[in-house]
């Protein structure tokens, strides 16, 4: 049976003197197999994150584990902290317009990532995007929670000694640290189980926190070193010549790689976004600044250690395990425990929620796709990502960023070049609207994705069981691979839009929706 659209009289949108747009207050769409309760246009009067709330957010998903070791790793494969801080401030200025202008969808029309992604690929199509954005997704909460439970293994083993730390070894660890990676994973679980107000919480009373541990941690290795000037006087063999340039371009990638999920999907937090400046001021806040303080501390207490134990530890969980002081032990940890839950909740488990969600509205509810990304986060062996800083920067963070960067270069070109920011609401949830295309699927997408992927990583050379790039002659981009990426799906979205439009869009769509506009306040 075929499913009827809605009717354009009961789903009209209001546009508001700011420029935003809504439903009408009080209405909500009716139900379709493209709509649920967590899909839904966010209300006005539930678009209540201010400046402040947007700085907490990225504050804490900054101030993380994962984050600190893809600073300090840049020190274990080579960098010194001059040459990892370049790295890291100029990947995190490159990776926040993106982030500034896909926010801008959420914050206009109050929709999540996957509803905003319908207007470019498609109702049906968003579904590839959406569960692309979900593997990463739950990749990094996997990541994460493996970090986690190695907090609680450390941990419990300065409260129970021996018998817990040297516990007979299963799967290659101690059974005890399965077990600290399982409670850490329930404690997640039992979080996200308060929904998204609740993630704004924790944001606000996690970020001040963490901040002051690691400022702790960083006072610390400055006394065990005898000082800043001993930590900042270690060499490196590479210098600033070819060596470096080497390095630099994958690891710049791979900084970018590390928020590429969020240049997609910041729209899931911007749809609560009381103005469109508070998004805005709120993210040029909070990232830039604070993955900077955050990466320098990094990096200064990785160099600390190649002074103090003669290696450089870049996982946290090896620094604060030597500390020989019992009450900054279980402070240190306590903030490693803090900054893991708040970010891997609000960075893996919000986004792929709505993704599910978007996949099957009548069977995924925003806390049903949670809890099923906590359970494939398992599946994909963090253990094994997270062994060597060559897997987990250049075969990871760089391969999916890359892909992710086809898909940011889509959402940006239609939403900016070709709608110039105008979209149906109603629309985006409507069979048969302008942004069904052919049969819920857009092939201008869709090819313009594979092809920016294809150029992207088609001549990638993995670090670790590779014979080779797979397509030799693109060898020369792979160390570029998220702007190429992002560029080519960009440039031949916006084209094939521009030269071979969508019949509704030349026609203008027959379901459109009447706009209303909302009195000034």
């Amino acid at each position: 049976m075929s499913e009827a659209p809605s009717t354009p009289e009961s789903t009209s949108q209001v546009v508001h003197p700011d420029g935003r747009v809504s439903m009408p207050e009080g209405t909500t769409l009716p139900d379709s197999p493209y709509v649920n309760d967590d899909l839904q246009p966010v209300p006005m009067s539930k678009r209540t994150w201010g400046t402040g709330s947007f700085t907490a957010l990225w504050v804490s998903m900054s101030v993380s584990i994962p984050a600190w070791t893809l600073a300090s790793g840049l020190i274990a494969a080579g960098m010194d902290w001059r040459q990892a801080m370049v790295t890291i401030v100029l990947g995190n200025l490159i990776v926040l317009l993106p982030m500034v202008l896909t926010g801008h969808a959420g914050a206009r029309y109050g929709i999540p990532f996957p509803v905003f992604a319908r207007s470019s690929f498609g109702l049906r199509g968003a579904n590839l995007p959406a569960l692309l954005r979900g593997a990463v997704a739950c990749g990094w909460f996997g990541i994460q929670t493996w970090v986690g439970g190695q907090g609680v293994y450390v941990l419990a083993g300065r409260l129970f000694g021996d018998p817990w730390t040297n516990a007979a070894a299963f799967g290659d660890h101690p059974w005890t640290l399965w077990l600290s990676f399982g409670l850490f994973w329930l404690v997640q679980v039992a979080i996200i189980l308060w929904g998204m107000e609740g993630v704004r919480k924790l944001q606000v009373w996690a970020a001040p926190l963490m901040a002051v541990g690691g400022v702790a941690l960083l006072v610390w290795m400055a006394v065990e070193a005898g000082g800043f000037g001993p930590m900042l006087s270690t060499e490196n063999s590479l210098g600033w010549g070819p060596a470096f340039w080497v390095l630099f371009f994958p690891s710049l990638m791979g900084v970018i790689g590390y928020w590429a999920t969020l240049t997609l999907n910041i729209s899931d937090f911007t749809r609560f976004a009381s103005s469109q400046r508070s998004q805005v001021v709120g993210q040029s806040l909070g990232l830039p600044t604070t993955m900077t303080l955050f990466s320098l501390i990094a990096v200064m207490v990785t160099a600390g250690t190649s002074v103090v134990y003669g290696e450089a530890l870049w996982n946290p969980i090896d620094v604060v395990n030597r500390m020989g002081s019992g009450i900054g032990l279980l402070f240190a940890i306590f903030v490693v425990l803090l900054a893991t839950v708040s970010t891997n909740i609000a960075a893996n488990l919000v986004g792929p929620a709505y993704d599910l969600a978007n996949l099957k509205p009548n069977w995924f509810s925003f806390r049903v796709g949670a809890i099923t990304t906590s359970f494939l986060g398992v599946m994909i062996f963090p253990w094994k990502l997270m062994e060597d800083e060559n897997v987990y920067i250049f075969a990871w963070l760089g391969t999916v960023g890359s892909l992710l960067g086809a898909v940011a270069g889509i959402l940006l070109a239609d939403y900016w070049l070709l709608r110039r920011t105008r979209v149906d609401l109603p629309a985006l949830y409507t069979r048969g609207s302008v942004y069904w295309y052919a049969n819920g699927w857009n092939w201008r997408a869709l090819v313009a994705f594979g092809a920016g992927a294809l150029l992207a990583v088609g001549g990638a050379d993995l670090p670790v069981g590779s014979e080779g790039p797979f397509i030799a002659f693109l060898a020369p981009l792979a160390d570029y691979g998220w702007v190429v990426a992002l560029v080519t799906a960009l440039l031949l979205h916006w084209a094939l839009g521009t030269l071979l439009p969508d019949r509704r869009l030349r026609e203008g769509d027959p379901t459109s929706s009447e706009a209303t506009t909302a009195p000034a306040a």
